[in-house]
């Protein structure tokens, strides 16, 4: 339960970088697919090192093929979905208003909802996968710690 509320707090974290990051995007006119990316690699990079260290407790050099690989895949998956789901917001979302701040209001709320889609996901998968300790891949559960 502890490594899922740290990983809660790790997202939380790197959701106000990243959900700021669209915001500030899209309210200066970049398209919402792009807006989505660059906001995700800003919270990225903090959700990593949140989670490496302080969800799970891994110190030292991470291994590639283990960690790294799986994280990096795992997150554009995520990034792919989030994505997606943005534009596709974003698309019904210019049909509802001419309104430019309430547009940036309702897409910066369609990618925080696309982000909390992945969240559950991606904590099972870094649980299972990356975060896991060598050989106890996809033999434990968070309650088991």
């Amino acid at each position: 339960m502890q490594v899922l509320l740290r990983y809660s707090a790790s997202s939380v974290v790197a959701t106000a970088i990243s959900q700021l990051a669209f915001l500030v995007c899209y309210w200066i006119g970049t398209p919402a697919t792009l807006a989505s990316v660059i906001a995700f690699a800003a919270g990225a990079v903090p959700n990593y090192l949140l989670n490496r260290r302080w969800a799970w407790g891994r110190t030292g050099p991470a291994h590639p093929t283990r960690e790294l690989l799986p994280y990096v895949a795992i997150t554009l998956g995520s990034l792919v979905v989030i994505s997606f789901l943005t534009t596709v917001a974003d698309a019904w979302i210019r049909n509802m208003t001419e309104t430019h701040s309430w547009r940036t209001l309702l897409a910066g709320t369609a990618y925080l909802a696309a982000n909390g889609f992945t969240f559950i996901l991606k904590f099972v998968l870094f649980d299972r996968f990356v975060f896991a300790a060598p050989g106890d891949a996809g033999e434990r559960t968070p309650a088991t710690r």
